[in-house]
Order: structure tokens, then sequence, then C-alpha cells
């Protein structure tokens, strides 16, 4: 594989290279098997990983104007490599804020001491959309609103940020386990000598999380996973996890409450149901409480999960504290619950709710990205540098129109990975969604779905987006 072309650039930090063009240590091995194989032999290796993706159907579904069409994930065959002290830096700063994240939304919906004590404003919290008034005093198993997190990191020169915290139905753990077990194969020896720590193992950890917010203690809960259907663009991994912790994959009319408890039908009759791994959004988990017209929920549902007859995994209402307005203060949640300072940084962010950040967000829009507070997927936002003065121009009427709904922040230079492009080493920018479980204790994986930008110079990595994914390995000391 060439790396004689390879562009690195000083302000942007380089996954493999030192600024200098020597490999970083914990990347000389790959380095040197790359260099060693010819175009050729690199570009049948990223066949055979690609064509694994699509032999197993992993897919997903992009909805345009007209039609939904389903397309085989992008995968590059490089990996993306972290050191054993890079990720025990990740693991510590991610249990630390999802533990703070979990006594927010804990708060929030009881005592609310955090806006009473003035650290968050209140139109900042109830005036969000995922504030959801039926929670209001709602009481989960081991203060669990959030079980399963994927939050979004970034690395700069800097080092490490927070993009975003993933907390209703975080989705990309399946290209994870599918990323790592088509590169784990096609790369074998060198994946042995590298000691990469392992990710298959997800499910079992996952399993464990879930029986353990089951009610009641339960000690063989019966858990399924509730989806809206095929149509839905993650129905792949919907099958595949259901697969992974011997679930039942079900949709909303597979389930029923009767007198406050949630059974599930099945040939042999109703079966009670324990623990609801639920991939179905708030507005539609309950058509007596939320949105009426929906076909995908469960009538009572609510009902009987505030009885605490059943488990929702994650709770309704944990999109509050992923709101990107709410995001700018999760470094003051954690010193205001924890006591502690944050050890993962968030990205510097302006609240177009406040006067000052609005006037400095529309005179810099050309240098900054604007997004609005509520969507996810790389939809609904302006990214400065790229876009055309009309098209600023435009979104800053809508930023005008509705300032609380539009938060902005630096366009940062995101790291770099090399990927197979056409037969040679080239640089793309590149981030990470590490998955963080937390059941009686916070656990989680040593890997992460790595996506990356594949079109050049792109900063969008989301797939639905043009990007791509990459296998993540962490290895051992």
């Amino acid at each position: 594989m060439d790396f004689g072309t390879y562009d690195l650039e000083a302000d942007i930090y380089d996954e493999m290279f030192l600024p200098d063009g020597t490999p970083r240590q914990h990347y000389r091995s790959l380095y040197e098997t790359l260099s060693q194989l010819s175009a050729e032999e690199v570009g049948s290796i990223q066949e055979r990983v690609t064509r694994s993706f699509s032999n197993e159907g992993i897919t997903f579904t992009v909805y345009g104007d007209d039609e939904a069409e389903e397309r085989v994930i992008p995968i590059d065959c490089v990996p993306r490599i972290l050191s054993d002290g890079e990720w025990r830096q990740l693991e510590t700063g991610l249990t630390q804020r999802l533990r703070a994240l979990n006594r927010f939304l804990d708060d929030v919906y009881n005592e609310a001491g955090i806006i009473e004590d003035g650290v968050i404003p209140v139109d900042v919290v109830r005036g969000c959309p995922q504030y959801r008034l039926e929670m209001r005093g709602a009481s989960v198993p081991h203060g669990t609103w959030v079980g399963i997190c994927g939050t979004d990191l970034v690395r700069t020169n800097d080092g490490f940020r927070v993009l975003e915290d993933n907390l209703r139905v975080p989705s990309g753990v399946s290209y994870m386990i599918a990323n790592r077990k088509a590169v784990k194969t096609s790369l074998r020896r060198l994946y042995r000598s590298s000691r990469v720590r392992e990710v298959e193992h997800y499910g079992r950890v996952l399993l464990q999380t879930l029986q353990e917010l089951a009610p009641y203690g339960r000690s063989d809960p019966c858990i399924v996973l509730l989806t809206p259907g095929v149509y839905n663009s993650a129905f792949y991994e919907h099958i595949f996890l259901a697969h992974e912790i011997g679930a039942e994959l079900v949709e909303g009319r597979d389930l029923l409450v009767d007198d406050g408890f949630v059974y599930m039908r099945t040939t042999a009759g109703l079966r009670r149901v324990d623990v609801i791994y639920r991939r179905v959004d708030d507005d539609f988990l309950d058509p007596l409480v939320f949105r009426s017209d929906s076909l995908l929920g469960v009538p009572g549902l609510l009902h009987a999960y505030k009885r605490g007859n059943v488990a929702l995994v994650n709770a309704p209402g944990t999109g509050v504290a992923d709101d990107k307005s709410v995001y700018a203060y999760v470094p003051d949640m954690i010193r205001y619950y924890l006591g502690e300072e944050p050890l993962l940084d968030n990205v510097e962010t302006y609240l177009c709710r406040r006067p000052e950040d609005l006037e400095y967000t529309l005179d810099n829009l050309e240098s900054l990205v604007v997004k609005r507070v509520g969507e996810s997927g790389g939809y609904g936002m302006l990214i400065g540098p790229h876009a055309t003065p009309e098209a600023r121009e435009a979104y800053a009427k809508q930023v005008r129109a509705n300032p609380a709904d539009f938060i902005s922040q630096p366009v940062l230079p995101l790291s770099r990975a090399p990927c197979m492009i056409e037969g040679r080493a080239e640089p793309r920018h590149v981030d990470l969604r590490p998955f963080v479980l937390h059941g009686r204790q916070v656990r989680i994986v040593p890997g992460a779905f790595c996506r990356v930008a594949l079109r050049r110079g792109s900063l969008v990595v989301n797939s639905s987006q043009g990007g791509g994914g990459k296998d993540l390995w962490v290895l051992r000391d």
C-alpha cells in the first residue's frame, strides 16, 4: 500500500503518523504490514471486507424526498488504532459523563435541584421538546434512566472532545461488531500479533445490563427488543441485537397491557415481559400518552412502566439530556452532581437563545457549524465554510426566526486516519462512537463504531450523508 503521497497537515491530528511522517508507536506494525502489500493485495482485502458486509446484508436505509433506499454501509479495511492508555482515558471520562447524565435526568424529573440552584435555566430544560411531563415523579432501577449510551467523540491536536451524547435509541453497535469480524478475518495474522482487545462479547455485557434493570430483581427476566419494523433504517441492527441477547424481536402489535403488566403474544399464549429494550422513539411508544395516531407502540405501556412492572431501556424522556442546548451544560452537571472536574471536554458551544451568542453566530456564519438542537444524523445543519453565501443567508433567516432552536460551534479540524482509496492511502476525517452501558455499574466494551467521512474534504461522517465505517483496535499494554 503506497503511503508516498499521503498528505499530512500540521493543524490536523493524524491518527497513524506524527507530524514528521513517522508512524506512531502503536501503529508501527500496521504500517509495516500495509507497506509490504501491493495495491492489488490491499484492494483484494478491501474487496473481501466489502463483500462480507454485502453477503450478510449489513445495510442501512436512507430516506429521500420520494422513496427510501437500502444501502450496504461502506467499510474501509484499514483499522483505526488506540493505545491502551488512550482507551483508559476515554473509558474513565465516559463513565464520569454517563453517571452525571443519569443523575441529571433523575433530578429534573423529580426535585429539580439543578434548576433551583441556578446551574441550568429552567426554560432550557422544560422548554425542550424532549422533556416529558408524563415522566415527572418517575423512579427508575438503580437511577438508570440511560442504560445504553452512544457518545460521539472527536479528536483534534488538543485531544479528545465529546461532540454529542446519544441517549434515546442510540444505534451503530452492530456495525462495531460487524467491522471487527470482517477486518479480523482479512488481517488475521496482524490481528493476533497486535494483541487487540475483543468486542464480540458485547451481547453478553448488554444482556447482563438489561437483566440488572429488571423489576423486582427477577433472576431470569423475559426480555424483548421492541422495533418499529422492517422499514426502520436500523432494522438490521434490531435483528442482530435480538439474536445476540437471546431476546424476542417484537413490534407493538405483539405486546399488550393487562392489569398494569405487559404481556407478549406467543403461540403458547400470553407471556409476561419484564424488560423492553426499545428502539421506538418516545412519540410512538404509547398512543394513550404520546401520539394517539401511533401504530408502533403499546397502549398502556407507560402506565405499566410507571408502576414499576416493566423496565424500558432507555427510559422515556431521556432526550432532554442529549438536546444540543442542554449539552452545553454537561460539564456543569459533572461539577454539580459529582463534585469533579470533567475529564472529557465539550466542544465550545454558542447557544443562540442568548442574545450575545446569537449575534456572534450571525456575524461568523462563514466559520461556524450551526445545528438545530433536536436534529441528529447530520441533518438540519449548516457547515459555514462549505456553504454558499446564499445558503448561509437562507439559514440565517431560520436562526433569526427561532434562535432557541439553534446552537453553533467552531468548525473543528477532526483527526484523520488512512483509508484505502483507489489502491492508495489517503487521509479521511474520523470520529468514534463508543457504547456505554449502565446497570448496577457502568460497563464499556473496548471498541467503538468508528465513522469515517469517505468523501475527500468532508467533515460529515454520518452514513446517511456519505460516510462509512472502520474497525477500531484497542491494543493491550
